[in-house]
């Protein structure tokens, strides 16, 4: 079976609320598997990598000073991110990632810090730092081929309008924008949401979604994953859905 490579992007400045666990979720999944897993790790100047070569592109979340910070890095990255997307790379953003593929961010203080447009979808914070969508979420994707609750962690000021295919629909919480009905955005191979925690360590099957992308990537024939016991992580989520949904 082939190595997975994956590119950790910013993983020194975008790290909120341990979103860098999220690749450890998939290397240990992968090794359970006996699947050969590559993390490598992307900052600015860095040399300019072969997106097009990895499997997968992961960017974490930040606050507003990180993002503007990465901003005029990320952008000299665009050509080779969107020729990687077109190619079939999978695209894993949270938060900040996730505003940051869009056409902009607008702060709190009306100042635009350019995206890379790779989407039509733009995010706009209040005026006010006290508006805020924090707290625990809920929401229920298909992107797996049949209904799953993901449970995750949220807490964003800006208010991300204008997506076309959402991540998913919201049972609890906020999502895309305060009290909407839709969360994050997703293609095939792009899952871009505003959910922390890290996100993929109570919803495994979302992780097994991108490994199984990852791992079939090219091939000729599909290769199916190796199922792993995941009832404590599905017991720790149960534990949520009970105390979310059914007050």
């Amino acid at each position: 079976m082939k190595t997975i490579k994956i590119l950790h992007m910013y993983a020194d400045m975008l790290d909120l609320y341990g979103d860098s666990g999220n690749m450890e979720v998939i290397s240990f999944r992968c090794k359970k598997r006996g699947i050969e897993c590559q993390i490598d790790r992307y900052s600015i100047d860095s040399a300019m990598p072969d997106f097009s070569s990895y499997d997968l592109i992961y960017i974490g979340g930040g606050a507003d000073l990180e993002q503007q910070h990465i901003s005029a890095d990320l952008l000299k990255c665009r050509e080779g991110i969107v020729d990687a997307y077109k190619k079939g790379t999978f695209l894993f953003l949270i938060c900040g990632g996730y505003q940051l593929m869009g056409k902009y961010y607008r702060d709190a203080d009306g100042n635009d810090i350019k995206g890379l447009g790779l989407f039509d979808y733009f995010t706009v914070a209040p005026n006010s730092r006290r508006k805020r969508c924090i707290g625990n979420i809920v929401i229920e994707t298909e992107i797996t081929g049949k209904k799953v609750k993901v449970v995750g962690f949220e807490n964003h000021g800006g208010q991300t309008q204008e997506v076309k295919t959402p991540f998913g629909k919201v049972l609890y919480g906020n999502g895309n924008c305060s009290k909407s009905a839709a969360e994050g955005y997703c293609e095939k191979n792009v899952i871009a949401t505003y959910l922390h925690g890290p996100c993929l360590s109570k919803n495994p099957e979302i992780s097994d979604y991108m490994i199984g992308y990852c791992v079939n990537r090219g091939e000729s024939a599909k290769i199916s994953l190796e199922s792993l016991d995941d009832t404590l992580e599905k017991e720790c989520r149960q534990v949520m859905l009970d105390r979310l949904l059914k007050k």
